[in-house]
Formats: C-alpha cells, structure tokens, sequence
C-alpha cells in the first residue's frame, strides 16, 4: 500500500501549502485529460485519496498513526474525490482550491457545468457501553434530492430549459456605467436567468422548477467499537443531490458519547476505583468487579498500598484500527478507614495497635545500641 506522503512527494512534516504545491504539480502531470499512459488514472486517484487525507487534520492524525486501514476502521471514507470520475483539470482546481490556474479560458464558472451539491451534518448521541461496543443504529436526514418527476431538470414533463436570451446562456451579463470619470465596464449575474443560463417557463409541479426537493431519508448507520466522543464518521453522497448532474454531498455524522459514572475512559484504557478495607490491603484478597465484557474476579496482592492499580490486560476499549487490540482495565485501589466498628473489632485493633507499637520500640531500642 503507497504511503500518501510519496504520493504527492512531500515530507512528513510537510504543512498544507507545500502539500497544495505539491498535490498542483502533480495532478498536472498526472490528469488522464494530459497524460495517456494506462495508469495515470490509477495514480490520479491516489493523489486524489491523498490530498484528502493530509489536508484534514483529523484524518491526517489517524493515517499518522494507523495507516489506510486505521482511517476505515475509524469509519473515514477512502474511496477518495475521484471515486466516481474526473471533471477536467480546470475545474479540478477550481472545486479544490476556488480558482482558475491559468489553463487557458475564462475562470468565470459554467452556469451549466455541473455542481457538487452541500455536504451535511448531522450530531448523534450514545450511550458510553454502545460506543465501547459498537452498534448499528437508523438515523433519519432531510437532504435535496433529484426530483423524480422531471429528472432535475426543473422543468415539466414534455418540456425543457430554454437558453437564456439576455444572456446567451452565459449566466452574466456586461453592464457599462458611464461617470464623469469615463465609461466602466463590469460583468455582473444575469438578472433574468439569475446566473443560471437558462429559463424555465413551465416549471415541473413537484419541485416549483427547482430539479431538488427536500426527502426524508432512513439510514442504517454502522459504528465502530471505540468510537469516541467527537469521532466523525462520513457516508458518501448522502449529502444534498447536485445540479446540472453533479455528484451529491457528503453526509458527516458526529458522535457524542454519553459519559459513564463508573468507567473513566482514557484512550483504549478504562478506569475504575476499587475501595478496600485495611484488613484486605495488608492480607491480600479476591474480589469481584464489575468490567465491560460483566463481573469478573480479581486478586488483590497483599501489602498493596492506597492508589496503587490492579491492570486487567484486554479488558480496556477495542483499537479503531485494529479492533482485535483492547486497552487496559485500571482498577484504582482505594483503602478506606473503617468509622463505626463493633467492640470486637476495636478490641482487634487494640491488640494490633498494642503489638505493632512494642515492634517499633524494640526496633527503636535496637537502632540505639547500633550507635553506642
């Protein structure tokens, strides 16, 4: 699997203007519109993949740290931009970056070259032991879809846009303004069309001319195990449809992850606390706890000190990028002084007290004849 930043020929440490640079450079000599050789389209798309990538801070993390199979298990779309085709190299640039590159023609945009419809988001909350454990779960958006009843076109059925005749179906027109200056010429949207090049005089019924209208949609959304607070996941062209038959937005969800009162998560490791009397800290004991896969016994060493841990190996919280790789379960050892005991007990403790105070005094004693 080729590493992204070799793809694009940058280092690591490589900042989002010198990956531009570098994802410009090559998408020129790379673009299956210039270069006939059989793999240019192949490596077109991985630029595409890798540009995508390291240009977003959150994946850029994740491939750092687990590679392309981390950014899937983390629920990270790796199809790429390209997925679905190539637009030419202008407009490559002009939807990356927001303008022309000098390639020759205006940099004024097609009203009639197709458009990539909004990306949407949408915030989910789960429960702490779902997140945890995965889960599968039907969301429901409102996003623009092609109108079915005209195909997007906007029109009604048996008709069609009709080219624009204030402008030519250029979408902008030439408005000159004489001052005492002289005579100014500026190109501004064409007030009939709106910029569109095209006029609709018998709009489709269902979606008043527009070719888009909002439908509410199910979805069986997958997360992850170890999903955590915050982690986004994007599902492919579930966003708004195009126009003029552009690809659709993305849809991004994020994840909000309901706290636990008994777990503290800290990466894959889960803590717990555990409290304990004096009589199981100094002998030793075993105890049943509570864990994310249910209760399990646990041995707790004799001499343990307060604050000290009890580690559980693969107990903790499942990798994203290798869900086969658990954290830790931390127990945290908490002694706690008994307040109300019974007369026995304190007559216990009273002979304890009583022999551990002659052992110190004899060890005291023993130290002072050292030193004669």
């Amino acid at each position: 699997m080729a590493d992204y930043y070799e793809i694009l020929g940058v280092d690591r440490n490589a900042s989002k203007d010198e990956i531009k640079s570098a994802f410009r450079k090559m998408a020129r000599k790379w673009h299956p519109d210039i270069n006939k050789a059989p793999e240019a389209e192949a490596k077109f798309k991985e630029l595409g993949k890798a540009y995508e990538t390291l240009m977003d801070d959150e994946k850029r993390s994740t491939y750092d740290r687990f590679g392309e199979d981390g950014l899937q298990n983390a629920g990270f779309n790796t199809s790429g931009p390209f997925a679905n085709g190539f637009g030419d190299l202008e407009e490559v640039f002009n939807s990356f970056f927001g303008g022309g590159f000098g390639f020759g023609g205006s940099s004024r945009r097609d009203p009639n070259a197709p458009q990539r419809g909004d990306d949407l988001r949408l915030d989910i909350e789960i429960d702490f032991e779902d997140a945890v454990k995965g889960m599968t779960r039907e969301i429901k958006i409102d996003h623009l879809e092609l109108c079915s009843t005209c195909g997007g076109s906007g029109a009604k059925n048996g008709t069609k846009p009709k080219t624009c005749d204030a402008c030519g179906g250029r979408g902008s027109i030439q408005q000159t303004t004489r001052t005492v200056l002289g005579q100014f010429t500026q190109i501004v949207t064409c007030p009939h069309c709106h910029g569109k090049g095209t006029v609709i005089s018998d709009p489709c019924p269902d979606c008043k001319g527009q070719g888009r209208k909002d439908v509410e949609k199910k979805l069986e959304l997958k997360i992850p195990a170890g999903v955590d607070n915050g982690s986004k996941m994007r599902l492919s062209h579930e966003g708004d449809a195009g126009i003029n038959g552009g690809v659709a937005g993305d849809l991004y969800i994020v994840i909000h992850v309901k706290p636990s009162v008994y777990y503290k998560r800290d990466g894959i490791n889960v803590y717990t606390k555990l409290d304990i009397t004096p009589a199981q800290a100094v002998l030793g004991d075993t105890v049943t706890i509570e864990t994310l896969d249910g209760n399990r016994e646990i041995s707790i060493p004799a001499g343990i000190q307060n604050g000290e841990a009890v580690k559980i190996k693969g107990a903790g919280i499942p990798s994203l990028s290798k869900s086969s790789v658990r954290g830790e379960h931390i127990v945290i050892v908490t002694i706690k002084t008994p307040t109300h005991i019974s007369g026995e007990e304190k007559a216990l403790y009273q002979k304890l007290y009583e022999i551990q105070t002659k052992k110190n005094n004899f060890v005291k004693e023993k130290i002072k004849g050292v030193f004669k």
